[in-house]
């Protein structure tokens, strides 16, 4: 049975470039470090190292056994981990899933609630957009985006709660002749609040979207990117990329050095950066449904339904506050021409209370 300490040493070898620097990162000797190595090449029956001229080098052997090492060493730092919490006695944890946007807007008054029930608790937050769940526990909680009028998803051993449906807005340079919209605004529909009426805010027609670059935030083609790429088919057209990648502020900031457009769920433009606009877009409209798949356990069921309830809570206070900054936006003296357009985005955000990015 290979030694999963011993494959932690090979990939430090090869990190570092040389078995004394290993040594000296990991406090080791080198005498101890090549032992190590000289035990696994015979475990594997491998030849990992090589001479040349008066050092060794890495073989091309050594080098695809440490990368697919990666994965089993996450697993296993993993239990070991819960080996640790099992004899410390706090083996107490909620592990959550989910996009990044919910991450950075929901997570934190969830972690706060939770701990507040639980203190001693520890919440880990993974995303699941695009990784797939290497080296990190079940979720409690699994946060998902999913198309707003497509088919519902359940999975096995979870249930399933609704949190919102938001909409999708065009994310532009405040120069942009698209800047100023080119639709009135959209009235009630998918993540549109209806009080708002058809004049919320100028939009964009995604068609008049087609001729421009585009900065791709979802390279990997998760759920959130299909929903778009849906939509553009819908207008008649597929969008051409400047850039792709999978970080959506990365995207921002190419938008903002004027190399593209993007298109955006609300959640994730809550804080634009100065020099950029946003603009729902219509014809079609874009939105998602955001819902949370809840683990069964009976064991943990209050800890998780709470864990339910605060990002219920979570949900339900992103749309108030969309709303509210809207009718602040829209107060002539309240606010000022490079604000306009981040609050006007708010406004096409509505909370769902019935029962992914």
């Amino acid at each position: 049975m290979l030694n999963p300490r011993r494959l932690e040493i090979l990939r430090a070898v090869l990190a570092a470039g040389s078995i004394n620097q290993a040594a000296r990162n990991l406090s080791y000797s080198p005498a101890t470090i090549s032992q190590h190595m000289t035990a696994l090449a015979r475990e594997t029956g491998l030849v990992l190292f090589e001479k040349q001229g008066r050092g060794i080098v890495a073989t091309d052997d050594a080098r695809h056994l440490a990368d697919q090492a990666q994965v089993l060493l996450a697993d296993f730092g993993l239990l070991e981990r819960v080996v640790a919490d099992l004899r410390s006695g706090q083996g107490q944890h909620l592990a959550v899933a989910c996009f990044a946007s919910a991450a950075e807007q929901w997570m934190p008054a969830v972690v706060q609630g939770v701990r507040e029930l639980q203190p001693n608790l520890t919440v880990e937050i993974s995303l699941n957009e695009p990784v797939d769940g290497r080296g990190r526990r079940r979720p409690d909680l699994d946060v998902r985006t999913e198309p707003a009028g497509g088919a519902e998803v359940h999975l096995d051993g979870y249930r399933r709660h609704e949190l919102t449906v938001e909409g999708f807005v065009a994310v532009l340079p405040a120069d942009h002749p698209l800047a100023a919209g080119t639709e009135a605004g959209p009235g009630a529909g998918p993540g549109i609040s209806p009080e708002m009426g058809p004049d919320a805010a100028p939009a964009v027609s995604l068609r008049d979207l087609a001729g421009e670059p585009w900065i791709d935030y979802d390279i990997y083609d998760s759920p959130i990117g299909q929903i778009v790429l849906t939509a553009c088919s819908a207008a008649g057209f597929t969008p051409r990329y400047a850039a792709r990648l999978d970080d959506h502020r990365a995207a921002l900031r190419l938008v903002l050095a004027g190399v593209g457009v993007t298109v955006l769920p609300l959640l994730a433009v809550t804080d634009l950066p100065d020099g950029l606009v946003a603009r729902p877009v219509v014809r079609p409209t874009v939105a998602r449904r955001i819902v949370v798949h809840a683990r069964h356990d009976r064991r943990r069921a209050a800890l998780i339904a709470h864990a339910v309830a605060q990002l219920q809570a979570a949900a339900r206070e992103t749309g108030a506050a969309a709303r509210e900054t809207d009718a602040a936006a829209r107060e002539p003296a309240a606010r000022e021409p490079a604000a306009e357009p981040a609050a006007e985005t708010a406004a096409v955000s509505r909370p769902a209370v019935r029962s992914r990015p």
